[in-house]
């Protein structure tokens, strides 16, 4: 008697098990999810902000089961930008792929899909955003000179090549420096959120330079921030 209640038991543990492991997403299924990664590249040296989109080839792509808290696969793109996961059972899963900050650290990006068994279902397009500027914002301004050369008055026009500083405030020291362009425009790249000093020199008759300078709060990602405009002395 106690033998067959013993293998019962067993049975009834090994039926319970099965049951369990069928339950829920991942793969034993019937179901594939598939989509297409975008890159979009966030050129430092562009000076509008624009962007470039292109197919997200080798990219990796990673599959969450329903709720769980780490991938269960992972695979990547072609060279066209898509992907593919097969052999899913009905249910949610989570898609994603990371964006990179200029700085290096990732920020996943997700699609949330629901499929039934037998189904194929394809994940909205997920974009990607990478490059130097990503995450970043830009500062510009213009310097208009007037020249003077022992004391009288040589004419004004666009400051080129005059130099231009910034620097956090609060800190003693400029942590970069451009000059002005032949159009009058200096530009300060990847910046993070946060207050600025953007200052030059104007000098007097005596040819000492005196600082001017303008403050600037960078609030958000990808924006470009104008500032007013500065007239310098510049002896000649």
């Amino acid at each position: 008697m106690k033998r067959t209640i013993s293998i019962l038991a067993v049975l009834c543990a090994a039926v319970m098990f099965l049951t369990a492991c069928s339950k829920g997403e991942g793969e034993g299924g019937t179901g594939t999810i598939e989509g297409k990664i975008m890159r979009v590249l966030h050129d430092n040296d562009n000076y509008n902000l624009t962007t470039d989109t292109v197919a997200g080839s080798k990219v990796d792509v990673f599959i969450v089961y329903g709720d769980d808290t780490f991938y269960g696969d992972d695979t990547e793109t072609g060279e066209d930008g898509t992907y593919r996961f097969q052999y899913l059972k009905k249910g949610t899963y989570t898609l994603y792929a990371y964006s990179t900050l200029a700085s290096g650290e990732r920020i996943a990006v997700s699609e949330t899909v629901k499929i039934a068994s037998g189904e194929t279902v394809t994940v909205p397009t997920i974009y990607t955003h990478e490059g130097k500027a990503y995450g970043t914002s830009m500062v510009r301004g213009q310097v208009w000179a007037n020249y003077i050369h022992n004391g009288s008055d040589r004419g004004s026009g666009w400051a080129y090549e005059h130099r231009v500083y910034i620097r956090r405030v609060g800190e003693p020291y400029h942590f970069d420096d451009v000059r002005v362009g032949l159009d009058g425009y200096y530009y300060f790249q990847q910046l993070q959120p946060g207050t600025y000093e953007v200052f030059t020199f104007t000098e007097n008759t005596n040819e000492v330079p005196s600082p001017v300078t303008q403050t600037i709060t960078v609030t958000e990602a990808g924006q470009i921030y104008d500032l007013e405009l500065f007239t310098v002395v510049v002896n000649v």
